[in-house]
C-alpha cells in the first residue's frame, strides 16, 4: 500500500478536532463529545425561561399591585360608611369557602381608616368578611345599594391558571424527550435536534480492528484496500482520469464479517470514519429522517475525505411503493433524501458510502445502480480454507492442547460462518474453564461444536424407557438408511441425549463444500430424512409425531426440485416459484400464482411421488436390515450417543 497523502491526513485529523473537541461538564468536570450540530446537552430551552418569567411577572403584579385602586378598610369602618348610607354600589366577589370581597364606591369622596391604621381619602374601598349570605345581599339592595354578585379567585387558582400549562409542558420534556434522547445515543440532546445525524464518528486512534484480523473474504479484502487507497492517496487515480467510487455495498449472509470489515476500514483508513444503523434514520416524526441524511452528508463533505458507513441499510433502502396503496411514507422519503444526497457527491468531494446488508433482494433498484453504490461486494461464508484462517485468528490469544488441529476442526465445520466459528472457540473455552484446565483440549472443541450444531443437552429432561426405545429406534433408522444409501453424507454422530428442541439428533459431516447440488444427492437427503418415521413403522407399527420436522424437510426439498430446479421429467426444465408478486402489499407476503390449477395438481403429484419413492427406498434398505436396526438401537439405548467409529464398528460386525 502506498504512502498516505499526508495533507489530507492532517486536513481529516484538524477537522476531526475541531468539530468534536471535548467539552467540559460543569457539574463534574469531566469531558464528553457532543454531536456536531446538537446544541449544548442538558440546558433548558430558553424561550420558556423567559415565558413563565413573564408570566410571573403578571401574577406578582395582579396580586400585590392590582389592588391598590381599592384600598382594604376594616370592617368597622366598613359599617360606619353603610349606616351613614354614603355607599352607592358594591361588588361582591365569593370564594369556595364562603367568605367574600366586598369592594363598594361612595358617593363622594371621604376619609377612611385603612387595615394599617392609617386614613386615605378616596372613593372606593373593600373589605374581605368570613361569611357571605343571601340575606346579606337582600339587606344591601334594601338600603338603595347596587349589589353585583361575581365568583371570585385566589392567588393559587390564577396562579395554576397561569402556570398550570407551562408546568405540564415543562415535565412532558425532562421525562419524554430526555428519555428518548438518552435512549437514542446515550447523550441528552434537546427537544429540536430530532433532525440531527446519530452518527458515530471514529478516528484510527479509537479502533484497534485491522485487515489483518478478517479473514475467509479475501477478494473483499482488495476491494476494499484499494477504496482505503482512493481516499489516502488519490492522486495515483486521478492522475490517469480514475475518479473516486461514490458507494460500496457489502452483500453477504449474517455472521459472514460485513461489519467487521466496516471497522477494518475504519482502523486501515487514516480519515474520519462516521459509522450509523440504517434504523437510526427513521423516526416517529415526519420528515426527521429526511433531515438526519442531509445532516448526515453535510457533516461527511466538511470532514473530507472521509468514509461513512451505514450498517443494515435495508432498513430504509427498501424498494418504493411497498404500502398499501403506494403512499408516500416516511421511510421513503428517508430513500429519496438518501438517493438524492448520494448523485449529488461531486467528484471532488472525497466522500465513499460504504453500506452493509443481508437483503439485497429487497433493496431498490435505484439505490443499486452505478453511480450510487458503484461496487458490490459479495462476502459468503468461507471455505476450507477461510474457515481455517479465521480459527487461526480467533485462537492466536487462546491456549491449545497439543491435540488440536485447527486443518481437522475447519473441515468438520462445512457451512458455518464466521461468527459461528468465533462462538465455537468461545464456548470450547468456557467448557475448558468450567473443568479449571489450562488449555483447549480438542475434547472441548467437540463438545463446542456439538452445542452449536445441535443445541445444548437438556440433562433435566425425563424420558420413559419407552419413550427412550422409540427415539433410539427413530434416530437409528435415520443412521442405516444413510449408509446404505449412494450419494448421502457421512454420519457424523447419533445421540437420543435430548437437545434443542430434539428428543435425538442425527449430525452429518458432509465430505466437501458443496457448492451445487445433483439430483442423487437431493434423493438421498429424503430418503434419510424419512428413515426415522419407517423405522418406527417397521418396528412398532405405529407412527409419532417424532417425524414432524423430518416430513417438513423432505417435502420443502421435494417441492423446490419440482418448482425452481427443473427435476421433475413430467414437468420439464421450467420453474413454477413465485418470482412475481404484489408490489403494494410487499415482496415479502405477497404471491401470484403464474400457472393453471391443473399444473398445480401435476406438482402435487410429482411431489407426492418424489416423497412415496424416496419412503420406499427407506423401507427396502431398513427391512432387509432390519437386524443390524436392533443391534444399533440397543447399543444407543446403552451408550446415549455414538460416534462416527462406533457406528462403523457395529455395522462392520454385520
Amino acid at each position: 500500500m502506498p504512502e498516505p497523502n499526508k495533507k489530507n491526513a492532517a486536513k481529516g485529523k484538524d477537522n476531526f478536532r475541531n468539530v468534536f473537541k471535548p467539552v467540559r461538564d460543569e457539574e463534574s468536570g469531566q469531558g464528553r463529545d457532543p454531536q456536531p450540530g446538537t446544541g449544548t446537552p442538558g440546558r433548558f430551552p430558553g424561550f420558556l425561561v423567559i415565558m413563565m418569567l413573564g408570566l410571573l411577572s403578571i401574577f406578582v403584579f395582579q396580586r400585590f399591585f392590582s389592588s391598590a385602586q381599592n384600598p382594604e378598610v376594616t370592617y368597622n369602618q366598613y359599617r360606619t360608611v353603610l349606616e351613614k348610607g354614603l355607599v352607592t354600589d358594591i361588588t361582591v366577589k365569593t370564594f369556595a369557602d364562603r367568605s367574600a370581597v366586598l369592594e363598594g364606591k361612595l358617593k363622594t369622596p371621604s376619609q377612611l381608616e385603612l387595615k394599617n391604621n392609617t386614613f386615605l381619602q378616596t372613593d372606593r374601598f373593600s373589605v374581605t368578611i368570613p361569611t357571605f349570605t343571601i340575606e346579606q345581599a337582600d339587606l344591601l339592595a334594601g338600603k338603595g345599594i347596587q349589589v353585583t354578585v361575581e365568583e371570585g379567585s385566589s392567588g393559587f387558582d390564577t396562579f395554576l391558571i397561569l402556570f398550570a400549562p407551562w408546568i405540564i409542558f415543562g415535565l412532558i420534556y425532562f421525562f419524554m424527550f430526555r428519555r428518548m434522547a438518552q435512549q437514542n445515543g446515550g447523550a441528552a440532546k434537546n427537544m429540536f435536534s430530532f433532525g440531527k445525524s446519530r452518527a458515530k464518528m471514529i478516528s484510527e486512534f479509537d479502533v484497534k480492528v485491522s485487515f489483518k484480523d478478517v479473514a475467509g473474504v479475501d477478494e473483499a479484502v482488495e476491494e476494499l484496500k484499494e477504496t482505503v487507497e482512493f481516499l489516502t492517496n488519490p492522486e495515483r487515480f486521478q492522475k490517469i482520469g480514475g475518479k473516486i467510487p461514490k458507494g460500496v455495498l457489502l452483500l453477504g449472509p449474517p455472521g459472514t464479517g460485513k461489519t467487521l470489515l466496516a471497522k477494518a476500514i475504519a482502523g486501515e483508513a487514516k480519515v474520519p470514519f462516521f459509522s450509523i444503523s440504517g434504523a437510526d434514520f427513521v423516526e416517529m416524526f415526519v420528515g426527521v429522517g429526511a433531515a438526519r441524511v442531509r445532516d448526515l452528508f453535510e457533516q461527511a463533505k466538511k470532514n473530507s475525505p472521509c468514509i461513512v458507513f451505514i450498517d443494515e441499510i435495508d432498513a430504509v433502502g427498501r424498494s418504493r411503493g411497498a404500502g398499501l396503496g403506494g403512499g408516500h411514507d416516511e421511510r421513503e422519503q428517508t430513500l429519496n433524501q438518501l438517493l438524492v444526497e448520494m448523485d449529488g457527491f461531486a467528484t471532488t468531494d472525497n466522500v465513499i458510502l460504504i453500506a452493509a446488508t443481508n437483503r439485497p433482494d429487497v433493496l431498490d433498484s435505484a439505490l443499486l445502480r452505478p453511480g450510487r453504490f458503484d461496487r458490490q461486494i459479495t462476502i459468503d461464508k468461507p471455505d476450507i480454507r477461510g474457515r481455517e484462517a479465521i480459527l487461526a485468528i480467533h485462537t492466536r490469544k487462546t491456549p491449545l492442547a497439543d491435540d488440536v488441529n485447527i486443518s481437522v476442526l475447519a473441515k468438520s465445520t462445512p457451512g458455518f460462518s464466521g461468527a459461528d466459528l468465533a462462538n465455537i472457540v468461545n464456548e470450547a473455552a468456557l467448557i475448558a474453564s468450567r473443568s479449571d484446565k489450562e488449555s483447549i483440549d480438542a475434547a472441548d472443541f467437540e463438545q463446542a461444536r456439538d452445542k452449536v450444531l445441535m443445541g445444548p443437552e437438556r440433562k433435566s429432561m425425563f424420558l420413559s424407557d419407552e419413550q427412550k426405545k422409540l427415539t433410539a429406534y427413530h434416530e437409528a433408522g435415520h443412521v442405516l438408511v444413510a449408509a446404505n444409501t449412494k450419494g448421502s453424507d457421512p454420519i457424523h454422530k447419533v445421540t437420543i441425549i435430548p437437545r434443542g428442541r430434539s428428543l435425538g439428533l442425527t449430525a452429518y459431516l458432509p465430505i466437501e463444500d458443496r457448492y451445487t447440488q445433483n439430483r442423487q444427492y437431493l434423493l438421498a437427503i429424503i430418503t434419510y430424512a424419512l428413515g426415522g418415521r419407517v423405522a418406527e413403522e417397521l418396528v412398532f407399527n405405529e407412527i409419532t409425531t417424532g417425524a414432524a420436522n423430518d416430513i417438513e424437510r423432505a417435502t420443502d426439498l421435494a417441492r423446490r426440485m419440482v418448482r425452481q430446479w427443473g427435476m421433475s421429467d413430467k414437468l420439464g426444465p421450467i420453474n413454477y416459484g413465485d418470482s412475481h408478486k404484489e408490489v403494494f402489499l410487499g415482496k415479502d407476503y405477497s404471491h401470484i400464482r403464474e400457472y393453471s390449477e391443473e399444473t398445480a395438481m401435476q406438482i402435487d403429484n410429482e411431489v407426492r411421488k418424489i416423497i412415496i419413492e424416496c419412503m420406499d427406498n427407506a423401507r427396502t434398505i431398513l427391512s432387509e436390515k432390519k437386524e443390524l436396526l436392533h443391534k444399533l438401537a440397543v447399543s444407543l439405548i446403552e451408550k446415549e450417543t455414538l460416534n462416527a467409529s462406533e457406528i462403523e464398528a457395529i455395522i462392520g460386525t454385520a
